[in-house]
This record gives structure tokens, sequence and C-alpha cells, in this order.
């Protein structure tokens, strides 16, 4: 048997496993992917992106084509039909600000199989192994790595591939995550949602809206435009139409009989809210919906909050395979990211915006505004210095104003006759930004430092003349200088070695 061996290997590659191989790529980890379909799904799936997503594959140099279609942005109206009567816009519940004053990156709409591939080929250009058609067939894990069999499903040949670390993309049902015997908790199953892709000319009718929910005494479902003339109409139902019923809900969705259009495929899904109890067991992290499945419903959280995981994992990792950090640092993967999914579930029951099956009781909790929600999760961890328990768990980055524990906020630096966000001086380093000071470091031996001083960021980090603040990989604020500190160089070695476990 061949035998191979990576730094991570991770099972799945699906929006989340691909992104994962992707951010480790960046940051020079190798690492082989493994997913046992011939490609990526040929159903669009998701659409939408948040602006904290976008800033992630930004940093890494992912670009995407504009769709025209979404100019306006994600507007949906609930309406008789697609040609028929507007009944009324449907905004989220919470009250927004600008988004742009809060990010350099633009929201983005492109469907799920058009970005997959633009992820495998960056991440590809980074190195990363990516195998598809390939199966994880068992895998096991002892003191210094995880060793896993997989499997050609073309040719049956066999390859055993050693790795220091296994990251479990492998879907909601993750067999990875059932072998460990980890519980899930939450709202679990809603319903099932059947769907049908279908080719159609139907710009004409769309008014610059992209979800229509139609509200029809015997048709209540979601219609949905991917921008490039495909179209899925979504309703909740246990059993499977027919294809000549597939045609009536469609002719019945858009209102008139008149138009052609082709059948590409169908869908079925079980919509369920359901969290694992761990994202860890010993050498395997889960990530995606292997660690939280969060209905489609509101804001694409499955999707961003997954593609969220990769990137706070993949620069963990990095630290502890490179030697910077200790091992006890990947503990911090599952004490920041599992609140952040127990908040989504909390969220969505809590709005309950318009929706395809009956989401239960209402959470009785305070609603979090979407800017809140895309910008500003607060992690408290060992990765933290300074977020205590008694902060609430998301606000507005205005708000935190650079509080530890909150992605650093964005403010436009002019350099080098370029201008430049904070948010893209933490793509691969640390960075220390300071505010004037005597804060000119040595080099810290084994640590990737980037030293910045820019006194334009005092108001957005609440620093005084002298002040300084550690932002960590992922654009994190890991510990604050309000002030001066009596010895700049020992306060900043100090704070690192307590962060990374060193």
């Amino acid at each position: 048997m061949i035998e191979e061996s990576t730094g991570v290997l991770v099972v799945g590659g699906g929006l989340v496993g691909l992104s994962t191989a992707l951010f480790l790529a960046w940051h020079d980890v190798p690492v082989t992917l493994v997913e046992r379909h011939p490609g990526s799904s040929p159903h669009p799936r998701a659409l939408g992106y948040t602006m904290r997503t976008a800033e992630l594959y930004r940093s890494v140099g992912v670009r995407w084509p504009e769709i025209p279609a979404f100019r306006d942005g994600f507007r949906r109206v609930r309406v008789t039909s697609l040609a028929g009567e507007r009944l009324e816009e449907l905004p989220w519940e919470s009250g927004n600000a600008p988004e742009a004053d809060y990010s350099p990156a633009d929201k983005i709409g492109l469907p799920q199989d058009k970005l997959e591939p633009l992820l495998r080929a960056r991440a590809e250009e980074l190195g990363a192994d990516i195998r598809f058609g390939t199966n994880l067939v068992s895998f096991e894990q002892d003191e210094t790595g995880v060793t896993g069999l997989i499997r050609d499903v073309v040719d049956g040949g066999e390859r055993s591939v050693r790795a220091k670390y296994l990251v479990a993309a492998d879907g909601h049902r993750s067999p990875i995550r059932e072998s460990f015997g980890i519980t899930r908790s939450g709202r679990g199953y809603l319903g099932t949602t059947r769907s049908v892709l279908f080719d159609a000319r139907l710009e004409h009718l769309r008014d610059g809206f992209v979800q229509f929910v139609i509200d029809q005494p015997d048709l209540q479902a979601f219609l949905l435009s991917y921008g490039d003339d495909r179209w899925v109409l979504m309703l909740q139902s246990e059993e499977e139409p027919t294809e000549p019923e597939w045609r009536r809900l469609i002719t019945s969705a858009i209102g008139v009989s008149d138009v052609d259009y082709e059948l590409i495929t169908t869908g079925r899904w079980e919509m369920r809210a359901a969290i694992a109890e761990s994202y860890a067991h010993g050498r395997v992290f889960l990530a995606g919906d292997a660690a939280h499945t969060l209905p489609p419903s509101r804001g694409g959280y499955g999707a961003n909050t997954g593609i969220q995981d990769a990137h706070n994992l993949a620069w963990k990792l990095a630290a502890v395979l490179s030697g910077q950090a200790g091992e006890e640092l990947l503990d911090s993967y599952d004490a920041e990211r599992r609140p952040v999914a127990w908040l989504c579930h909390q969220q969505l029951f809590a709005r309950q915006d318009q929706q395809l099956v009956d989401m239960g009781p209402r959470e009785a909790i305070e609603i979090i505004d979407d800017i809140a929600l895309c910008f500003g999760y607060l992690y408290r961890s060992s990765a933290v210095l300074g977020a205590g328990p008694d902060l609430p768990p998301a606000r507005r980055p205005d708000e935190w104003a650079g509080r530890p524990g909150t992605r650093a906020p964005h403010v436009w630096l002019d350099r080098d006759n370029d201008r430049v966000s904070t948010i893209d001086l933490s793509a691969r380093n640390w960075v220390l930004l300071t505010v004037g000071g005597d804060w000119d470091l040595e080099p810290i031996p084994g640590l990737a430092l980037d030293q910045v001083r820019a006194d334009e960021v005092a108001l957005a980090f609440d620093l005084k003349p002298g002040g300084g603040v550690l932002i960590r990989p992922d654009g994190y604020v890991a510990w604050r200088s309000q002030e001066a500190p009596a010895d700049p160089r020992a306060a900043v070695s100090d704070a690192l070695a307590e962060l990374l476990s060193r």
C-alpha cells in the first residue's frame, strides 16, 4: 500500500472543506483534501455571503465576478406570483446602518456551484492537494497524529495518509462525528424541504428582487433567482412531487403560462437546527455542517458560520504546526466558535422571518442587529486577554471599539499613496498596531509580527497616545494596552506567551 504524509487531512470537498484547505494552504500548511463525489454539486444551493466572509476570501486572493442582478442587494418580497401583485417588501427585522462603513469588502452574490471552483483553484494554486472521487474508508488517531485509509472510487486503489490533524467537513450526517459518539442539541428536525431547479428567462419580471415569497391559498413557497437564468422553487413537502406536479407548481409561482423553461434537477433536504456538543475529539476537529446545522432561512448563517469556522481553525493549526504556539491554542477553537453557532441558532428562532416550515415557539431573547451578527461576535477563550463574562455576545464594531475578543474595526489608512484597510493588515501574520509611543520592538524569535503605527486609528480602537493592540492572524484583537506600557517589549512578549501557550 502506498503511504503518504501531510500536515492536515480535510474530509469533505464542499464549501467549508474547500475553504479549510484554502486557508491552511495560505498559511503554508501541507494539506490534503478528499471528497468522495467526482466534483462539486450541480445544484447552486447557497447564494449570498456576508461582508465578513468576503473579507476572508479577499484576504487570501480569491476574486469573484460581479453578477449584475445582485447590484441592488438581496431584496425579497411577498407576492401572489412572480408576475403578480407585490404585496410587501420583506426587510430583515432589525434595522441596518450603511454596511460600507464597517468593511472594505462587498457582499458576495454568487451561486455556490460557481464559488466552489474558485476556492478549489486558489487552494491548488497555493499548494493544496485536492482529490475528488476519493473516499475516506477508515481512520485512527494516536498521540502524534491521524492515519487515514483513502480509496479512489473509480479504480479502487487505496493509500494510507498520515497527518498531524484531521478536519471533518463531511456534512450534517458526518460519519466522523458519529464515530466518536458526539451528540447534538438544538431544535432538531423542523421539516422536509423540496426544491426544483429550472432554467427560464424571467429577468423582466424580477424588478430588482432576488427572493420571492409566494403567497397563494394553495401554494406557500420560495422562488429564488440565481441571476443567470437559473431559478429554484422551494416548498415544504414530505412527498416528492412528480414532474407534472413540479411543472404545475412552477407555472403557478411564475404567474404566467406562456413562459418556456427547462427542468434541471430536484433536491431534498431535512431542515434541522442542531449543534455538536464538542467541536473536537483529540486531533480531529469538526467544521461546517458536521459541527452545526442551521436552517438556511435567514442570512446564510450555516454557510457563513462554517466558512468562518474554517478561517478560525486554520491559523491556529498553522501556528501549532510551525511551532509558534503550543497545542493548547487549539482548545480555543471550540471555545470561540461553538458559542457563535448557538447565538445564530437563538437568533434564527427569535426572529422567525418568513419560513417554509413551522419553526416552533420564538426564543424570548434580544434580537441582535444584523451588523453585529456579521462583524461583531465576541470571542472568550485563552487566545484572548481581557474578554470578560459580563460582556454581550455581539455588538457593532463601533460599539466594541477595538475591545479584545472582537474583530478589529475597519479604518482606512493612507500608505505609500495607497489606501489600505486595517482589515487587510492581518491577512497572515500577527500585527502590533500602535498610536505613537515607543513601540519599536526587536524581532521576536519564532513569530511573524508586523508592526504598524497608525495614529488615525486611536478613536476606532479606543487608544490613547502611546497605546496599542495585538491583532491575531484572523483579524481579532487579542490584547490591548490603551495607554503606553512602561516596558512595551516585555508587555507584548508576555501577552504573546500567554496567548500562544508558549
